[in-house]
């Protein structure tokens, strides 16, 4: 899913931030052809979902995560990170590139017991303005 909102400071600390980001319902894909890989993005019919996180930066370019997404009212998913996330640059000028892997830790409603992990790819611009890629692998028991 796509997330889209904002990363802004935590308290006045310069190393902790508060990211909330939004999804509408929506559907991504990718066709290879011959001569390009084509991507799509389209809104969908259905429920959003909203993420929140507490984010730690511990080094240069480099934080820890831990927070919550929740997919309309069928449940929600507790995560922390795997190991640290990366943030850089991206090449353009005012916006950052970074990735993180997260561990899922709790699981309600349809997600109750689910394992797994979920990656992170993602944009921060320097007005804090986020735009978010996740994929999830989960094992629901």
């Amino acid at each position: 899913m796509q997330f889209e909102g904002h990363a802004a400071p935590d308290d006045g600390s310069p190393n902790k931030l508060r990211a909330r980001t939004f999804a509408r319902s929506q559907t991504l894909g990718a066709t290879l052809t011959a001569e390009a890989v084509e991507s799509a993005f389209e809104s969908a019919d259905g429920a959003s979902a909203t993420f929140e996180s507490e984010v730690d930066m511990i080094g240069e370019g480099q934080f820890v995560e831990a927070g919550s997404i929740s997919y309309g009212t069928a449940g929600s998913l507790r995560f922390k990170t795997v190991g640290p996330g990366v943030l850089g640059p991206s090449g353009v000028d005012g916006l950052q590139c970074g990735a993180v892997i997260w561990e899922v830790t709790a699981g309600e409603g349809q997600f109750a017991g689910s394992r797994g992990l979920i990656t992170s790819n993602f944009t921060v611009g320097a007005d804090g303005a986020v735009v978010d890629n996740h994929i999830a692998r989960l094992v629901m028991t």
